[in-house]
C-alpha cells in the first residue's frame, strides 16, 4: 500500500538524491577521462538527457554503460582513486548484493529498493549503476528475447531467497534446467556467429533482448545532462528507441513514480 507521508517525505529528498548522485558520475567521469576508459549515458539517464535536459523529473538514479573490458579496467583503478566517501560495490567485493551490476556507491546516504535484503550486509548507500555491454552474435531478435529472458528470469527466481515447501522444489529444477539449457544454447551459438553488428547488456540484465547496432553507439557522441557535457551513443535516438520505442511520449501521471522505497541523502 502507497503510504502518501512516505511518498511526500520521498518527493521532498528527490532533488537533494539526483545531485548527489550526479556528483557521484561526475567523479566516475573524472577516472575514466584520466585512465581513457570509455563510458556513456545508458537508460533512463540517456532518455532524460534527451528528453528533459537532465533527470526525468521523477527518476532517482544514474545508469551508465562501459563495454565489458573496459568496466574491467574501471574496477582495478576505481578503488585507489574515488574520493573518499564513495565505494566501489561489485558482485565480487559484496556477494551478498546478488545484483550482476557495477555501482558506485555514497556512504553517506541511505537508499531501499524493493528488492533489498535487510538480512545482507552490503552497502546501501546512493549509487550509480555501470552496466557492462558485450558485443553480441548476430540472431534473430526472436531468438535473442528468448535465450536471454530464459537466463536472467530464471537466474532471478534462483537467487532469491526460498523456504522449503513444494514450490519452492519445484522452482528450482525447472528454473535451474531453463537456465542451463539456454546458456548452453548461447554458448552454442556465440562462437558461430558474427559479433560485429550488434552490442547489449550482458545476459543476467537483459530479460528483454535489446540489442542496440555498434553504429548506433560509436564512435561516442557527447550530450547535456544537467547542464554538463558526458558521453553517450552517436545516434542517442536509435539507442532509446531500442530500448522504449516511443521514447518522446511522456507516461501518464501515475506511472511517474520515484523507484526507491526510501531515500535518505544525508545521514549525518
Amino acid at each position: 500500500m502507497n503510504n502518501p507521508y512516505l511518498q511526500q517525505f520521498k518527493e521532498q529528498q528527490l532533488r537533494v538524491c539526483q545531485l548527489k548522485q550526479l556528483s557521484i558520475l561526475e567523479e566516475i567521469v573524472r577516472i575514466c577521462q584520466k585512465h581513457q576508459i570509455d563510458y556513456w549515458l545508458d537508460g533512463g539517464t540517456l532518455l532524460g538527457a534527451v528528453r528533459h535536459g537532465g533527470f526525468i523529473p521523477w527518476d532517482d538514479d544514474i545508469d551508465i554503460a562501459m563495454r565489458e573490458e573496459d568496466l574491467e579496467r574501471f574496477i582495478r583503478v576505481a578503488p585507489g582513486e574515488l574520493r573518499e566517501g564513495l565505494f566501489l560495490q561489485t558482485p565480487q567485493n559484496e556477494p551478498d548484493c546478488k545484483e550482476p551490476i557495477v555501482k558506485v556507491r555514497d556512504l553517506n546516504s541511505f537508499y531501499v529498493e524493493g528488492g533489498d535484503n535487510f538480512a545482507a550486509d552490503y552497502q546501501k548507500g546512493l549509487y550509480v549503476d555501470i552496466f557492462p555491454m558485450i558485443n553480441y552474435p548476430t540472431l534473430p531478435r526472436k531468438w535473442v528475447k528468448r535465450i536471454t529472458l530464459g537466463i536472467s528470469r530464471s537466474y532471478s527466481i534462483l537467487r532469491k531467497a526460498h523456504y522449503y515447501s513444494l514450490r519452492s522444489f519445484a522452482e528450482f529444477f525447472w528454473f535451474g534446467a531453463k537456465y542451463l539449457l539456454s546458456l548452453c544454447l548461447w554458448k552454442l551459438l556465440y562462437p558461430i556467429r558474427p559479433k560485429d553488428v550488434y552490442i547489449s547488456n550482458i545476459l543476467l540484465n537483459n530479460g528483454y533482448g535489446i540489442m542496440h547496432r555498434q553504429d548506433s553507439v560509436f564512435p561516442l557522441g557527447t550530450i547535456m545532462f544537467e547542464g554538463k557535457s558526458f558521453s553517450a551513443p552517436c545516434n542517442p535516438d536509435a539507442y532509446l528507441s531500442d530500448l522504449y520505442r516511443n521514447y518522446m511520449e511522456i507516461p501518464p501521471k501515475e506511472k511517474q513514480r520515484i523507484h526507491s522505497v526510501f531515500i535518505m541523502p544525508e545521514l549525518i
